[in-house]
């Protein structure tokens, strides 16, 4: 039988470290408890690590913090693994236990914060790689009828930061394990493109990397421009790096000749955000307890006692100021939740 508790302070299980309240909550470490929790009348609001929400209110809801564990090797050929890992399980954690037995595939999405289940859902990427480029498929509960569902890698409809889990199908499905196929030595496809990698490694002195020194590569970066949430609320990045017509960028590559960019192909060019927000004037600003990092101005932080909502208008600011200065919308790539 789970136990469910009443008014349950939300604030350790977010990064921002915003100080919300449940109206009631529970914590699901098994699929047998998931079920006999989504068979329950009224509202239910998943939560995994909370790396990816601000909350802009209490939720009047019975939130369920999906904690199921557990690791496995399901598949293995001289080339590759299939790994079967449950929703609950801390992401970054799953990708040192990768690197330890020598999987690749997952080294570029080292620091990522937030657990396994809530990676497909944004198709998380970083430096080359996203989420998609590993995966087979992820096992679901529908949460009205109980029954399971597996989706398939064209099931997902993975996009950028996208994925039919936060678009038709937002929503109406728990996942409850990801399937991730990773290679062996020695058919590991290193991935160096991004050039802040390259220098990386460079500075180390590394000329012939393993997956291992990408792995600590890509740490060594992000520590360096992101702020660690333990010690400063944060979310990582808060908005996507918008994608523009090649007739749009040209006219912004006028005004500005060094806007760093990336082709995606004959049409489309993505910008930084950060880059847009940071000649918007807004790095390192802080409006109360409610910031832009000094480092990375994609990243917008909680000084201390910064309510969801100061954080949401400081966002909302930023979005009228970029669209203003660049004639370009940037949305969030966080969840807005009680907006």
């Amino acid at each position: 039988m789970v136990k469910i508790q009443q008014h349950v302070s939300l604030q350790p299980y977010n990064t921002f470290g915003i100080k919300t309240y449940a109206k009631s909550f529970v914590e699901v470490n098994d699929i047998s408890a998931l079920k006999e929790i989504l068979a329950l009348d009224g509202e239910k609001f998943f939560l995994g690590g909370g790396s990816n929400i601000l909350l802009t209110g209490n939720v009047d809801a019975l939130v369920v913090h999906l904690n199921i564990k557990g690791v496995e090797l399901v598949e293995e050929t001289d080339r590759s693994v299939i790994v079967k890992v449950m929703a609950g399980e801390n992401w970054h954690e799953f990708v040192q236990w990768s690197l330890q037995h020598d999987f690749g595939g997952l080294e570029n999405l080292s620091l990522i914060p937030g657990n396994v289940g809530t990676a497909p859902m944004q198709n998380i990427g970083a430096y080359g790689v996203e989420l998609k480029d590993v995966f087979v498929q992820c096992e679901t509960i529908e949460v009205v009828t109980g029954e399971k569902r597996t989706f398939t890698l064209d099931d997902c409809k993975f996009g950028y930061r996208s994925s039919i889990f936060k678009t038709e199908e937002k929503g109406n499905y728990v996942i409850t394990a990801v399937h991730f196929k990773l290679t062996k030595s020695p058919f590991h496809k290193i991935n160096t493109s991004y050039g802040a990698i390259e220098r990386e490694l460079e500075t180390q002195g590394i000329g012939t990397p393993s997956i291992q020194h990408v792995s600590k590569a890509v740490i060594a970066i992000r520590e360096r421009k992101l702020p660690n949430p333990k010690i400063l609320g944060n979310s990582g990045s808060f908005f996507k790096n918008p994608v523009i017509s090649k007739a749009q960028f040209k006219d912004l590559q006028l005004a500005y000749p060094a806007v760093p960019h990336y082709t995606l192909n004959d049409q489309e060019i993505k910008v930084p955000a950060g880059w847009l927000i940071e000649q918007a004037g807004f790095k390192g600003m802080r409006f109360g307890d409610a910031g832009v990092h000094t480092q990375q101005a994609l990243v917008l932080v909680n000084h201390g006692h910064a309510k969801g909502e100061e954080i949401w208008k400081l966002a909302q600011q930023i979005q009228r100021k970029v669209l203003q200065c660049f004639h370009i919308h940037i949305e969030p790539e966080v969840n807005i939740i009680g907006s």
